[in-house]
């Protein structure tokens, strides 16, 4: 057996400043080293992300040969769902879409309860209370039973969308959203383990516990005869009165263990009853004990006159930290691209962590100076990219009268005209285009139509049919009426392909390069799901879909991962405990950017979100403080933070 035998839940850690999915590896080389060959490969590991599961078998396979444990997500509960006889998961863009319609009813019956222009944030919004809800196993019976001493024409309004939940859950009575089936299928695998529990090992690693089916699995396993939990950046050098502070999520959910501490009490024990998963050390142990002590909880914060005065080895602590505080985020981003530079130069491994996408873009611009392409985790937003542009670019020919500017802004993008082999035809349209620019500047209209071009074209020798294509795809392009988004995603294709193709098509259904590379690929699929499910879109004005293709197109990504520099590396905070870098630059450290700012809830404030057992606020914070605290116990650290931004000075980060 992988364990011996004991009657209490087995929840093991790893401190702070320890690569945790070596020593999860390396742990479970050791346990099973005296046990046959084949009980290692009986082992299941689940862990949560797909990143730390290629980090683990990628450091199993660096030998020696073994049998691997069997290694597999929390995601992959759910695609067992449908062997258990659950329902189908609906499709997120689905949900989206039909929440959004019935909150364009409810607008247009009560103008009074929102703007028009706010319909995709709070169908996006909305539908992340629902998520919210079922991972927590909330109804909508308790929101609307909560305790509303004084009833608020905002709470009266904030019912009157929570009413939608029930509407859309009456349309689905045959579906379950994908947080639900999760959650379903979680309870029923509890409930299967009750009866008949797996006799080989089962550990979870990796996960704080933070959503609660995740933490309602956590426990479950823990208690199984051959379970395990393995917590990643737990605080070992905590005292013991201040773990029992953080037992009142009011108070201490914006405290970096404050997970740990909530799994500990749900399992009956005491954390110091957690045990060490493997002997390896922390970097620091000295910075452990600082940091430690630094993130303390608002109620103990009066420890530091107790535990301050015995606090040693400062200078060893703060050996390996550089702190830099540059004049602005461009400067910011200057010195951690030479600092990355030097690393680079030195062959050792460095990581930037930030939740703050634009610096982390620059230092990017600046590393390419040097053909330095950073191994990007989090890459770039989909309607940055030149698809995700120029897409957006065509679906506002719909929504006003042609401009000069927005006819300009099109020929010019690089996936305009771009349909032939032959690279002369886009420099033939790239001539015509300044030729005509020119021509608008001193003789207008401001507003181009087909007279225009077709003026444009008279005495001059431009490639046939340019004219003529401009015509067909630019002018009287509004649409004043409202249509279906079936019909608005059709046209949409068909006028951007055209504009992608250009002038001079060899062969039917040629677009160009706009679906190619991977951003192209990206956009496609995207794209293609939006058509798959626009027949729930119902109808909407150009303004709108406009809008909902931008929202849509905001949430994708593209890494684009051809040939990165191996050893230099952009993290997202996430990425902190997945693997380790001899030295991590924590940047963007001023209030706002890390932590984050909690968003506005236009649903439940703190107290009531308390009351119906959903997350509070200060959840992400607490989250995002973990993180930090994982990532400055690395080997070699840099904190960085800019003075000023491009508005206002900055407050520096609580941390």
């Amino acid at each position: 057996m992988l364990f011996e035998p004991q009657d209490s839940p087995r929840v093991f850690a790893v401190p702070n400043g320890v690569d945790f999915p070596r020593a999860l590896a390396q742990g479970l080389i050791q346990r099973s080293r005296s046990l046959p060959p084949e009980n290692l490969a009986r082992v299941e590991v689940i862990l949560n992300t797909s990143r730390m599961m290629r980090r683990c078998r990628a450091l199993f396979e660096e030998g020696p040969a073994l049998l691997l444990p069997r290694m597999r997500l929390l995601t992959d509960l759910a695609r067992e769902a449908s062997l258990q006889g659950l329902p189908p998961a609906l499709p997120p863009l689905r949900r989206r879409l039909e929440l959004s319609q019935l909150i364009a009813k409810l607008l247009d019956a009560q103008p009074d309860l929102a703007a028009r222009s706010s319909l995709y944030d709070l169908s996006d919004s909305l539908a992340n209370l629902v998520d919210e809800m079922q991972s927590e196993g909330v109804s909508t019976e308790v929101i609307r039973n909560l305790d509303i001493s004084d009833m608020s024409g905002h709470w009266a309004r904030a019912q009157q969308f929570i009413g939608i939940v029930d509407q859309f859950v009456d349309l689905h009575s045959d579906t379950v959203d994908t947080q639900a089936r999760q959650r379903q299928m979680v309870e029923t695998l509890i409930a299967k383990w009750e009866v008949d529990p797996p006799q080989h090992p089962v550990i979870l690693a990796g996960s704080t516990g933070s959503r609660g089916t995740t933490h309602m699995l956590m426990e479950a396993i823990a208690r199984l005869p051959q379970g395990a939990v393995v917590l990643p950046g737990f605080d070992f050098e905590q005292p013991p009165e201040v773990w029992h502070h953080l037992r009142d999520a009011l108070t201490s959910e914006d405290h970096p263990q404050y997970r740990f501490a909530k799994l500990v009490a749900d399992l009956d024990m005491d954390p110091g009853d957690v045990q060490r998963w493997s002997p390896d050390q922390p970097a620091s142990p000295a910075r452990n004990r600082l940091v430690s002590l630094a993130l303390r909880p608002a109620p103990v914060t009066h420890a530091w006159m107790s535990e301050g005065p015995r606090l040693t080895e400062l200078d060893r602590a703060c050996a390996d930290i550089t702190l830099v505080e540059a004049a602005n985020p461009r400067a910011e981003a200057l010195a951690i691209a030479l600092r990355l530079r030097q690393a680079a130069e030195d062959g050792k491994t460095a990581a930037l962590i930030s939740p703050d996408r634009m610096l982390t873009r620059l230092v990017s611009a600046a590393l390419d100076r040097w053909g330095i392409l950073p191994d990007d985790s989090a890459g770039l937003p989909l309607q940055l990219t030149p698809p995700g542009r120029f897409l957006r670019h065509v679906a506002e020919l719909f929504c006003r009268p042609l401009t000069a500017d927005a006819l300009l802004t099109l020929l010019k993008h690089p996936l305009t005209h771009d349909g032939t082999s032959a690279a002369a035809a886009r420099g033939e349209h790239l001539r015509h285009t300044r030729d005509f620019e020119l021509d608008l500047r001193r003789n207008g209209p401001p507003f181009p139509d087909a007279a225009s071009f077709e003026a444009f074209g008279t005495d001059r020798a431009l490639t046939p049919g340019w004219t003529a294509w401009l015509s067909q795809n630019f002018t009287d392009q509004q649409v004043t009426n409202t249509l279906h988004l079936t019909d608005w995603v059709a046209l949409l294709r068909t006028r951007a392909e055209a504009i992608a193709a250009g002038s001079q098509v060899l062969a039917e259904g040629e677009c160009g390069t706009l679906w190619d590379k991977k951003a192209g690929q990206e956009a496609r699929a995207v794209f293609s799901n939006l058509e798959a499910e626009a027949a729930y879109g119902g109808a909407m004005s150009a303004r709108d879909f406009a809008d909902l293709l931008s929202a849509i197109l905001s949430q994708g990504e593209v890494r684009d991962r051809d040939a990165p520099y191996g050893s230099i590396m952009i993290w997202g905070t996430l990425e902190a405990r997945v693997q380790g870098a001899d030295l991590v630059i924590l940047g963007g450290l001023n209030e706002g950017s890390w932590p984050e700012a909690a968003k506005p809830d236009p649903w439940l404030n703190r107290q009531l979100r308390h009351q119906a057992g959903l997350l509070l606020p200060e959840r992400r914070i607490g989250l995002s403080a973990h993180d930090f605290q994982q990532a400055i116990a690395a080997p070699e650290v840099w904190l960085t933070r800019a003075a000023r931004s491009d508005e206002a000075d900055t407050v520096a980060s609580r941390w």
